[in-house]
């Protein structure tokens, strides 16, 4: 086989397992292949699951084995600059632009083409327990090495490469399978084939003699407090403009979170991506009954955990409650909550192997300064900062389809995460998943709502809440529009229009504001929005549109009464109103399309097809088309990025209806 087609071999089985978090976390592990000559190995800060051909880096193998005669320094700082240095020189040329796993010296030790490295839960259940050397010997016999817990890096290698050497020479063979204590395991063959058998082998052996599973099935708990403390940490950690906190809770978390002993089963790190994504230690907070004294409790103990460490908790744990998880971004609140129940299933695998082995006290401190952990977090959790509207938290509703899904998916392109709100739950799925697959998993979530509905409304915002922990805009999009007359138009109809497009602007607004102000209180810099998606019909009356015309009306008259209000937390409300969007379904549709029914309804003189309607409204526009979705995101663009007006009605119809 080629080195080429090892390569291919190598990418494929890395993708496998890098998808499955059974096996990886946040991009972690590393896997590699090899000839005679050159070592191709994952280049740090790249994930298994999405890494290419080109994501693995060349490596000159008698480089590499000529680092094994020189002497490093005893210094932990020096000798791995030393180490760092010496394997940025065995890069070949064409490489110089990427930077090798940490662990090559390592991969390059195994005889065998390809080496798999993963941190299954399953396994580390064995590696961080009291009783895991012991456990795998009575497992596996010499089919499997252990290596003790140390320094990982050129320290580990030299570990490594000794217990390879002894193994060897004890049973006349390579060893194929190494297990890291508190770390992951290496699998090592000569074809992919049977990396895979012996993958299954070590993973079944194991689960076979697994005593308990971690209970994550749903519980009851206070939304409404989880969706008030959220906020509150929220702006507490906020760094910059930028700041994420998703809330998790299930029954084994609502066990460990009963009081601060049951925590401190989980108050270590088990391994180094425990620490490189999560921190060396969660923060604990006692319950307050009262949300005021609450948020003092959380406060107080922000300030104790800074002043200890030097830098502020990624979980922050409250008693009876459940956990909050902190990342700057989305992508790196997820990993930072999804790292810590790694954590819990780790500790509930380790009571089948005589109970938690957490590391040491010397190796967290080596991990928490260690230079290369501190690169291969920023790669893997970078993100680009020049977006308008980076990480901001915005939730839109009616944006299943037509003008809301494409307000949604223009304000996902400059960076927000979006809630896609709308009771078509169905179709609301399918564009949020869509959107994901575009921006990022967690970046944009479905909610189904009916926007005249309180409980649903109070509903939908609590959910945004705990999945971002907060909320910086809120664009309220839903609307419905019958066109009639006096004489067509009945009272359930008149009712329904204006319960959507005028009652359910209070009803968001009322809920949407109450994040915002806890956001305030603890930034009391800092602006979020609320902005109305009105209509050129709240701006001029529309002849036999009057429900949907004075709804609108309506709504201007509320959000300039909202703005006066609210204007004191620094929430801005304004409205837009668009010209008409007739390449969308309201209008477009061929059934219940406005164009249909303006026909029907006889709204234009002398008009024979949906084409004659079309031409007559599009002549009324100065610019002589209908208003498009950029249009409309571009004037929320500025309504966000400005921080003097609120309670305006801004235009947006191509001087169909002008400022006055």
């Amino acid at each position: 086989m080629s080195i080429n087609e090892s390569l291919k071999e190598i990418t494929a089985i890395s993708n496998y397992y890098g998808k499955n978090p059974e096996f990886v976390l946040a991009g972690g592990g590393n896997t590699s292949c090899k000839d005679n000559k050159y070592l191709y190995v994952k280049g740090s800060g790249t994930s298994l699951a999405t890494i290419t051909e080109e994501g693995f880096v060349k490596m000159n193998r008698a480089a590499l084995s000529a680092m094994w005669k020189k002497e490093y320094s005893s210094n932990d700082d020096v000798r791995e600059q030393q180490v760092l240095a010496d394997l940025m020189d065995a890069r070949e040329k064409s490489e110089y632009s990427k930077r090798p796993s940490v662990e090559v010296l390592l991969h390059d030790l195994f005889p065998q083409k390809f080496v798999v490295h993963t941190h299954p839960a399953i396994v580390n259940g064995l590696t961080c327990s009291v009783q895991g050397e012991s456990a795998l010997s009575d497992m596996f016999g010499d089919k499997a090495v252990w290596v003790e817990e140390t320094k990982p890096g050129y320290v580990l290698a030299a570990q490594v490469k000794k217990v390879l050497d002894d193994y060897k020479a004890k049973t006349g063979k390579n060893a194929d399978i190494l297990i890291l204590q508190n770390h992951g395991v290496f699998i090592a063959a000569d074809t992919i084939d049977d990396i895979k058998k012996t993958t299954n082998y070590v993973i079944d052996t194991i689960k076979s003699r697994i005593k308990k599973q971690p209970d994550f099935s749903a519980v009851e708990f206070d939304r409404e407090k989880a969706a008030e403390i959220a906020p509150a940490i929220r702006m507490l950690l906020m760094q910059g403009d930028s700041s994420v906190v998703t809330f998790r809770i299930n029954a084994e978390i609502l066990a460990l979170v009963n009081d601060k002993n049951s925590f401190a089963a989980v108050s270590q790190p088990f391994t180094p991506d425990h620490i490189v994504y999560c921190r060396h230690e969660p923060l604990f907070v006692p319950a307050k009954e009262k949300i005021d004294e609450q948020y003092e409790a959380i406060e107080a103990a922000l300030e104790d955990y800074k002043s200890r460490n030097g830098f502020a908790p990624k979980i922050a744990a409250v008693e009876k409650l459940g956990i909050f998880a902190w990342g700057e971004t989305k992508k790196e609140a997820d990993t930072a909550a999804d790292l810590f129940m790694d954590a819990i299933k780790i500790y509930v695998y380790s009571s089948s192997f005589g109970g938690p082995r957490y590391m040491g006290k010397d190796l967290v401190k080596f991990i928490c300064n260690w230079e290369v952990e501190s690169y291969r977090k920023k790669v893997s959790l970078s993100s680009q900062r020049n977006k308008r509207l980076y990480e901001k938290i915005a939730i839109v509703t009616g944006s299943a389809q037509g003008f809301g899904k494409g307000i949604a998916e223009e304000m996902a392109d400059e960076g927000a995460s979006i809630v896609v709100a709308d009771l078509n739950y169905e179709l609301a799925s399918e564009n949020a998943k869509a959107l994901c697959e575009k921006y990022g998993k967690g970046k944009v979530l479905a909610i189904k709502v009916n926007v005249g509905d309180e409980t649903d409304v109070k509903n939908m915002i609590i959910d945004t809440v705990l999945e971002y922990g907060g909320l910086d805009i809120f664009v309220n999009n839903a609307g419905v529009l019958r066109a009639g007359g006096l004489d067509e138009m009945d009272l359930n109809t008149f009712e329904f229009i204006t319960k959507i497009n005028y009652t359910a602007y209070f009803l968001c607004t009322k809920y949407a504001s109450r994040p915002m102000k806890i956001q305030n209180k603890f930034n009391n810099e800092y602006f979020t929005d609320i902005i109305q998606i009105n209509s050129k019909s709240g701006l001029s009356g529309s002849n036999k549109n009057f429900a949907y015309a004075g709804g609108k009306f309506g709504g201007i008259g509320l959000t300039q009464s909202f703005a006066l209000e609210l204007v004191p937390y620094n929430i801005k409300v304004n409205s837009i109103c668009p010209g008409n969007f007739f390449e969308g379904p309201l209008w477009s549709d061929p059934e219940k399309g406005l164009f249909v029914q303006y026909l029907n309804a006889g709204k234009v003189p002398g008009a024979k097809t949906i084409e004659d309607v079309k031409k007559f409204y599009e002549s009324k526009v100065p610019m002589k088309r209908g208003c498009r979705v950029k249009d409309v995101a571009r004037a929320i663009f500025y309504i966000v990025e400005q921080q003097y007006e609120t309670g305006q009605a801004v235009p947006v119809t191509g001087g169909q209806n002008m400022l006055k």
